[in-house]
């Protein structure tokens, strides 16, 4: 007969029958755990009053309370503030903000009577103490502990008795009775899992900051993203002081909101209308540049694309990129060649946005397109003319995603002329933006005035 596997997977599920420390399923480590060779039969328990199963017809469906955090931005991203009881995780590269951001909140919350605990597993009270000084967050209402042990942390949440309460972070804290690695599988389960249920049971909103692996997802095991309500990534270059925080799963509100920061010296300041932030300062139209509305969410952000395009210095021509795909830059220079008739085999391009923001969705090619028509000619478009489509490979315009949106918002901030997938081809595009660029830069015929005699 046939031995039953001794030992399974808390994650996957996959059996063997001697221990190993990393699974031959999923490749975690410290997940294969021992099985009981006896099986419990668990007996049927009787319903307690008023708990039983209710037509779903007679419930009364009422809104969950919020209290709104005093920044505006994260509020937006949670879908109009923090639930109680709600545990909401926050994840981001190191160094982009997460810290900040939080005792932000935690101030704000302290500032309007809340007793706010702040926990954390790596700095020392001193070195929070420092951070709060610099960002104006000290508040009498703002406990701080530096505890990575579990029990003590659920110690202070009987003790303290706080109304919101910040753990920073998941991988920093450890459970005594678990022989596993602090932040490894097994130790940020146990530790989600007991930071979450404190939480629920004293109805007392949770912040878990989590750390990310190297390709951007939660370091830990898949479970911790489940046992959250909310989980909102922060994303920002460290080059540029932008950041944006964004959720991918909100059990209480939308998940396509973003919400903009700006990291300064004074702290984390959020940026109800970052229209400006991604537009030239320039007083005169430049050849080599034209705006698009990009999407982050739900919100419509106009977009400066430059392009500069020079003789080849090399036999391969160069074409560098910044803040946009490389592989929709080469489809687009084709696209240009053998249907705008632009030659640009021989000529170094240079495509970048202003303010080191991202365009990644293909909305952005026909301004991509017209900035390196622009260039090519030496030619400044309209100051006031946007461009929004999506180029195919047979040279066609598409409407991109939200086009209404994208539209509206152009026209808001004052762009009269939007050209998009009603010009229909690339052939029309380029010579009708170059046209309307040359009629705008050229000289004014005024009479000349003849001197009386």
């Amino acid at each position: 007969m046939a031995k039953a596997p001794a030992f399974r997977c808390s994650e996957c599920g996959w059996a063997t029958l001697k221990w190993v420390g990393r699974c031959g399923e999923c490749q975690q480590w410290g997940t294969v755990e021992e099985v009981g060779a006896s099986v419990t039969r668990i007996r049927p328990a009787t319903v307690p009053a008023g708990r039983g199963a209710r037509p779903i017809t007679e419930l009364q469906t009422t809104d969950a309370p919020r209290w709104p955090t005093g920044i505006g931005e994260f509020d937006r991203v949670l879908g109009g503030g923090i639930v109680p009881g709600a545990v909401v995780l926050c994840s981001g590269e190191p160094g982009v903000g997460k810290s900040t951001l939080l005792l932000a909140v935690a101030a704000k919350a302290a500032a309007a009577g809340k007793r706010v605990l702040y926990v954390s597993g790596e700095e020392s009270l001193a070195q929070v103490r420092l951070r709060a000084e610099r960002t104006g967050a000290l508040e009498p209402q703002l406990y701080l502990a530096s505890e990575t042990d579990l029990a003590t942390i659920l110690g202070q949440l009987v003790e303290t008795q706080p109304e919101l309460v910040i753990v920073d972070s998941a991988q920093s804290v450890a459970n005594a009775d678990n022989d596993g690695l602090a932040g490894g599988p097994s130790q940020v389960r146990d530790v989600a899992s007991a930071l979450t249920r404190a939480a629920k049971e004293a109805d007392v909103p949770l912040l878990l900051v989590g750390h990310v692996t190297k390709d951007g997802s939660v370091a830990g095991p898949r479970l911790l993203e489940h046992l959250v309500d909310v989980v909102a990534h922060f994303d920002g270059d460290r080059q540029t002081a932008l950041r944006f925080v964004r959720t991918s799963k909100n059990r209480f509100g939308p998940t396509d909101e973003v919400g903009c920061f700006e990291m300064t010296g004074d702290g984390i300041l959020e940026v109800p209308d970052p229209s400006g932030l991604f537009l030239s300062r320039s007083a005169t139209p430049l050849a080599g540049t034209c705006v698009t509305v990009a999407l982050e969410g739900r919100r419509a952000i106009p977009v400066e694309v430059q392009a500069l395009v020079v003789a080849a210095s090399t036999p391969q021509p160069r074409r560098v990129v910044n803040g946009v795909d490389a592989s929709r830059v080469a489809m687009v220079l084709a696209v240009l060649e053998r249907h705008a008739g632009l030659h640009l085999g021989g000529r170094d391009v240079y495509v970048s946005t202003v303010g080191g923001i991202k365009l990644t969705e293909p909305g952005a090619d026909l301004a991509i397109a017209l900035a390196i028509a622009s260039a090519e000619h030496n030619v400044a478009l309209p100051r006031r003319l946007a461009a929004v489509g999506e180029i195919s490979l047979a040279g066609e315009i598409r409407a991109a995603s939200a086009a209404g949106r994208r539209v509206q918002e152009a026209r808001r901030l004052g762009y009269t002329r939007v050209l998009d997938d009603a010009v229909g081809l690339v052939r029309n595009a380029v010579p009708e933006a170059i046209r309307q660029g040359r009629n705008e830069s050229a000289p004014v015929q005024r009479p000349i005035a003849v001197p009386e005699f």
